[in-house]
């Protein structure tokens, strides 16, 4: 196969990345822009030596589960910040739990008989599949506009809209017209008390536009105050609804100490020094300068919560942080937290550790570390934190397997 070339194919499983498989004369295809049974013709833009990357430029025998697109630029060559507007939002769901189930077996070690156990599901959050990203950074092309970038490109599509973006950074005037001399990207903020923020980058320096440099937002129970270009979590209702699950499933008792590990600005120590008491030992571990400082002044009212700034591999692995513990909340980045961090955490030997996972394939990996070390995924759930686009996100239970 060569790029550009269209072939005609039957599309097979969903796949990781926001792709189903195909198979063309024994060479696998990776497809965007189709359903698991459709009959499609495909225009290949990648030819790699062990696959193909395509889309699908023509449908030729639709699957009941697709739907058109609300966004015009969620096309083959369009913008590639969405990969599933084509998908019924109720199948989205199906689509991510099954990349869960597949991530967990061929990565994980699971059985299906795990898997079933678990009852691996992905749950809608409130709001509805468009106008709930809270933070969006657009880049800007060789023209000075901004817009957002092709699928697996550095191509920047000027847009007049991104229907995902919260209703307040949909109506700032960004696209279309506006014009962004000098600036790399234009970063927006629409936070949970009103306010907007704009701000443009180059070279790594932001520059204020309009609106608050720290911006309010509020979750478990409380206010917080957070750089406008620092973490937080882009869905308005993603917070609270980890903090709730973390909660649920570590079920912290009065008295029981915790390691908030990757903690950023405190949200899950804060909701757990409610749980376990003021008087209990939290330690939360954060590298980034910006989180380790807004946890040190959201936090300032809980004494007990003790902000270590160090890398976790780090901080466990020259004892910054000690034993014994009963409770770890383990959060980490797209890369997952990694052999080192899983071993060091069974050797501490916590009652339980609740995973905050953005990638199922790290997650899974990880698990499989902690299955090596005897201990076991007891409990799973998946959440959209990110509708119409690839991403899941999992908050999974390992607890040590007792024998006998």
């Amino acid at each position: 196969m060569t790029e550009a070339q269209r072939i005609e194919l039957t599309v097979d499983a969903v796949a990781p990345g926001g792709h189903c498989v195909a198979r063309v004369d024994g060479q696998v295809v990776f497809v965007r822009h189709a359903l698991p049974g459709e009959r499609v013709v495909a225009e290949v833009t990648e030819v790699h030596k062990a696959f193909v990357r395509a889309d699908a430029v023509t449908v030729l025998e639709p699957s009941a589960d697709r739907v058109e697109a609300p966004c015009r630029y969620a096309v083959p060559g369009g913008c590639g910040g969405c990969d599933l507007q084509h998908v019924d939002p109720a199948a989205q769901l199906s689509w991510k739990a099954t990349v869960v189930r597949e991530q967990l077996t061929r990565l994980g070690g699971l059985t299906e008989a795990d898997i079933d156990r678990l009852g691996v599901a992905v749950e809608a959050l409130p709001g509805g599949p468009l106008g709930w990203r809270s933070r969006v950074r657009y880049a800007v092309d060789a023209a000075d506009r901004a817009g957002l970038l092709k699928h697996r490109s550095h191509e920047v599509v000027p847009i007049e809209r991104c229907l995902i973006a919260h209703p307040a950074i949909q109506q700032l005037p960004v696209l279309g017209d506006a014009r962004w001399p000098q600036a790399e990207t234009v970063e927006t903020v629409a936070a949970a008390d009103g306010q907007v923020s704009v701000a443009t980058v180059a070279q790594g320096v932001p520059t204020p536009v309009q609106g608050p440099t720290t911006v309010r937002e509020e979750a478990a129970g409380r206010r917080w105050e957070v750089p406008a270009d620092a973490f937080w979590q882009v869905h308005p209702a993603a917070a609270d609804t980890l903090v709730d699950a973390v909660l649920e499933l570590l079920d912290p008792q009065p008295g029981e100490s915790v390691w908030d590990l990757y903690g950023g600005a405190g949200l899950f120590a804060a909701a757990l020094a409610a749980r376990v008491g003021p008087d209990t030992r939290i330690t939360l571990v954060e590298a980034a300068e910006q989180g380790v400082a807004a946890a040190r002044e959201n936090l300032r009212d809980l004494p007990s919560v003790e902000v270590v700034a160090a890398r976790v591999e780090t901080a466990l692995a020259r004892r910054r942080i000690t034993g014994p513990v009963d409770l770890v909340v383990l959060d980490p980045p797209r890369t997952g937290a990694g052999a080192a961090v899983v071993e060091a955490l069974a050797a501490a030997g916590p009652r339980a550790v609740a995973y905050v996972a953005c990638d199922p394939a790290a997650f899974a990996r990880d698990v499989r570390t902690f299955a090596a070390l005897g201990w076991r995924l007891t409990a799973l759930r998946g959440f959209d934190l990110f509708p119409m686009t690839q991403h899941v996100e999992c908050v999974g239970l390992l607890r040590r397997v007792v024998s006998g």
